[in-house]
């Protein structure tokens, strides 16, 4: 199982995009700064800022609740709902169905897409490809852990 409210989990996403940049380079230079907030059962919450630049990876950091306005957008949910699409990357390779990134965040319900620039929003949708990508690592990650 995934433990995504850890910074060194993200790192290591990061660190899979930066080994295989070829795999974004079909989607295009991408440049967003996202945070992912997980809500703990405690009340507490876990906030990573992710910087991408181009196919690259360049900042990864875990950041408190006043800074999570210095990103582009921000999806936040529970951290089951976290859990849940991770398990989902893991067990087929990447997310699929209701599981994507893009669903979560149309539907709200679980995880939702927030911001207050309407440009930083709209790179939600720009690059989202890139992001899913990103996410997906985790798949990579698990195998590599098994094998």
């Amino acid at each position: 199982m995934v433990k995504p409210d850890d910074i060194r989990f993200i790192d290591a996403l990061a660190r899979d995009m930066n080994d295989h940049a070829d795999l974004y380079e079909r989607y295009g230079a991408a440049d967003f700064v996202a945070v992912f907030t997980m809500l703990r059962s405690d009340g507490d919450a876990f906030r990573a800022r992710v910087c991408v630049d181009g196919v690259k990876c360049v900042a990864v950091d875990e950041i408190d609740a006043d800074d999570e306005s210095m990103s582009d957008f921000r999806l936040e949910g529970p951290l089951d709902a976290w859990e849940a699409m991770f398990d989902d990357i893991v067990a087929h390779g990447g997310a699929t169905g209701l599981q994507t990134v893009n669903s979560l965040a149309l539907m709200g319900d679980r995880i939702r897409l927030v911001g207050s620039d309407p440009m930083g929003l709209d790179k939600f949708s720009r690059f989202n490809q890139t992001l899913q990508e990103f996410l997906d690592g985790a798949a990579r990650i698990a195998a590599r852990t098994t094998s």
